[in-house]
């Protein structure tokens, strides 16, 4: 478009990320605000000593399971695993949302991602970091689990305990992801951070050392052409990277079933199934979060409802291929003939777990069609009274997946009923109560919005004064 000829394709040009008239002297103020208030804010606080509770409830109970040993929590012959293996992927899955947001959004130009993509980057890697525990944890001695997944000559004469297990693919996959997603995610903090090292005045102590940790993490950054160049550059380069482990790393996470010859896991539809399940409870994991910190942070003008609205249709469309993918695994243990596998559907939906099963349906695949009224999708509250929903049914989406396939396998003489102990639940709070500590230390201490992104979408007032004067 060579000009400007209307209000309606100044609009279009430039659309409208940011409200309430903010220039770039507000976005600096408005998203330095929860770090120049430190540590004032007692909504903050209470979350903190919540969530830091939880987070110390899990080293209790992590010590009293080193002591003690793996028979505290409900595993049993037929369930090996139980809740840890239900917990770990639910975590996997919530950390993908953060690279698909920075990551593939930004590869096709997306603007509307510039105000939830530091957040859900963050998200991403305390994600991995509450996920990481349980592998650990679940082989009962975890003082020798990394031991036994390094390469190494060992007494059996092997460089690899067990090339071949899924465990090991993770081990690979996960760290990859987590070495990207990190650094992705500090080389855009990196402008940010010198902005907050710039407008920090060495008042007092504090002050002082904020200003010494801000300007050793800016990294000498002072925003030149030549600076930007290479910025721009090094995150395409990342971009790119980032983008295949988004298919890849939950693929892989699903091949620990699908590699097997359980009924119920041996099936092909569940790589593409568990990276759409991914990428469900990711969005859902990133709307819990922001509409909280959009509210207590005074964000409104930054994460609008349109970035919100936006945000709803992709678990829209997730969620719809979730219910796709359930329907898909009925149809096709019919279409196969196999009693096995027609008996552990049917055992799913009407079995001893079929309250696990329709807890499942109604928040993964009934609850997000309420985003097709425009009123919910727009209206913060029920976005995150829905987000919820999501979070909690695709943690019983891995509960499904894992008991009702075990607890009832081609050996009757073999089947057993599994029951979650205190112990089970009070690891997975805590794992809860690690990613939120992390997540709350972080808004304190970092920039939650990208300011050098945002700006990019504000409305040039260049553009509109010209506009003005031509009219």
């Amino acid at each position: 478009m060579s000009h400007i000829t209307s209000k309606d394709d100044l609009e279009y040009i430039q659309p409208t990320l940011v409200t309430g008239g903010r220039t770039y002297s507000d976005v600096n103020a408005d998203v330095a605000r929860p770090m120049d208030s430190f540590p004032k804010g007692k909504l903050w606080w209470i979350a903190f000593g919540i969530s830091a509770s939880l987070l110390g409830l899990l080293g209790v109970e992590l010590g009293y399971l080193i002591g003690y040993g793996i028979g505290i929590v409900g595993v049993n012959t037929p369930i090996s695993w139980g809740s840890f293996i239900v917990t770990f992927v639910f975590w996997i899955g919530i950390g993908h949302a953060g690279t698909l947001i920075s990551a593939v959004l930004y590869i096709f130009r997306q603007q509307w991602r510039t105000a939830i993509n530091r957040s859900a980057e963050a998200m991403t890697i305390f994600a991995l970091a509450a996920a990481a525990i349980f592998p650990i944890i679940h082989v009962g001695r975890p003082w020798l689990a990394v031991i036994w997944m390094l390469p190494y000559p060992n007494e059996r004469g092997t460089l690899w305990p067990n090339f071949r297990s899924p465990l090991l693919w993770d081990l690979f996959a996960i760290s990859t992801y987590l070495t990207i997603s990190l650094v992705f995610w500090y080389l855009g903090l990196v402008p940010d951070i010198a902005s907050m090292r710039d407008r920090i005045k060495e008042s007092d102590w504090w002050q002082k050392t904020r200003k010494t940790v801000y300007s050793a993490l800016s990294l000498g950054w002072v925003g030149s052409a030549r600076s930007w160049a290479h910025y721009e550059s090094t995150a395409m380069i990342l971009a790119g990277l980032s983008t295949p482990l988004v298919l890849s790393v939950h693929s892989i996470v699903s091949f620990d079933f699908a590699t097997s010859v359980i009924p119920g896991w041996h099936t092909t539809i569940f790589p593409p199934y568990f990276v759409a399940g991914a990428i469900f409870s990711g969005f859902g994991m990133v709307l819990t979060l922001l509409v909280i910190m959009r509210h207590g942070f005074n964000l409104k003008d930054y994460i609008t409802i349109k970035h919100l609205e936006n945000m709803a249709k992709v678990v829209t469309v997730t969620g719809s291929i979730v219910g796709l993918a359930y329907g898909t695994e009925f149809f096709i243990a019919w279409y196969s003939g196999s009693p096995f596998e027609q008996f552990t559907f049917i055992n799913r939906a009407f079995g001893p777990y079929w309250w696990a099963y329709w807890i499942m349906m109604s928040c993964n695949v009934f609850s997000p069609q309420l985003f097709w009224f425009k009123k919910i999708r727009t209206n913060p509250v029920s976005l995150w009274i829905i987000s919820i929903f999501v979070n909690i049914g695709m943690w019983f989406e891995r509960y499904v997946i894992v008991v009702s396939s075990l607890h009832r396998d081609y050996l009757p003489g073999s089947w057993d009923m599994y029951v979650m102990t205190i112990h089970d639940f009070l690891i997975m709070l805590g794992s809860g109560g690690l990613f939120f500590t992390l997540f709350l230390i972080f808004t304190r201490f970092l920039p939650t919005i990208a300011m050098a992104e945002i700006k990019t979408v504000i409305k040039s007032p260049g553009a509109a004064k010209g506009y003005e004067s031509a009219h």
